[in-house]
């Protein structure tokens, strides 16, 4: 009797539950109003290293100083020494407005996204490891399923397992911030206001670097994000990020 009354007092939970959204509303919008900015900051930033695809350390950088490393593609400025007999057409003009422009729609979505989940609790119940999760074993026991490529267990339509959670916190509190912080230092209103923001990188070169390099890794994680999401059940992950449709019953997948 004690384990049916049990059971019948926690069917209002397990039915809240499953009829609960996968991912909040907030969620879903600032997800894709960051993807579309990523993508916009992505193909603008393309075209923007293309007028000068050498990179340098310190504060001044050009043609005739060595670069720390430069990329093998020509260059849409004929001034910029590429070894290729042509250059690319010049779109330096529309792609630094698309670029700001989508930077700063970025940025206020990415605040708005944290403070929501600070005070929401988001962070707390969704991204930090669970208190089983925080040890290397664990860790390398969810690594060691990744490498694998195993199948996502059922458990993880309702949460994000260890490698996930961890990798978003590096995304949304290391990467991101880092990427911002660099761009902003490239920017001459800006510095002329926080001159830190440039001197604390080592100079406006080294800013332009790194934020190559953190773009880099940016979009080595979404090219991971993507084939993951494809392999766990693409429809499926995609749908409920845009209408917030119920996670699937546990073992449905």
């Amino acid at each position: 009797m004690a384990e049916t009354a049990l059971s019948v007092d926690r069917l209002p939970d397990v039915a809240a539950r499953a009829d609960a959204p996968r991912h909040a509303a907030l969620v879903r919008v600032t997800h894709w109003l960051t993807t579309a900015c990523f993508l916009a900051l992505l193909v603008s930033g393309l075209e923007i290293v293309v007028s000068h695809p050498r990179f340098y350390w310190g504060e001044t950088g050009n043609v005739l100083t060595p670069p720390l490393f430069s990329l093998p593609i020509p260059a849409s400025r004929a001034t910029v020494p590429t070894g290729y007999g042509f250059v690319l057409p010049d779109q330096n003009g529309w792609s630094r407005a698309l670029h700001f422009q989508a930077a700063w729609v970025l940025v206020f979505t990415g605040a708005l996204y944290v403070i929501w989940g600070a005070v929401s609790g988001h962070f707390r119940k969704h991204l930090l490891p669970e208190a089983g999760d925080r040890s290397l074993q664990a860790l390398s026991r969810a690594l060691a399923r990744h490498l694998r490529f195993a199948r996502p267990a059922a458990a993880d339509a309702w949460s994000y397992n260890l490698v996930q959670r961890l990798t978003y916190i590096v995304v949304i509190f290391v990467l991101f911030p880092l990427v911002i912080w660099t761009g902003l230092a490239m920017s001459p209103a800006f510095v002329s206001a926080v001159p830190a923001t440039v001197t604390l990188l080592g100079g406006r070169q080294s800013a332009r670097t790194l934020h190559f390099l953190l773009t880099v890794a940016l979009v080595s994680f979404l090219l991971v994000h993507v084939a993951m999401v494809w392999f766990a059940g693409f429809s499926t992950r995609v749908t409920a990020m845009i209408t917030g449709a119920p996670a699937p019953e546990r073992g449905s997948e």
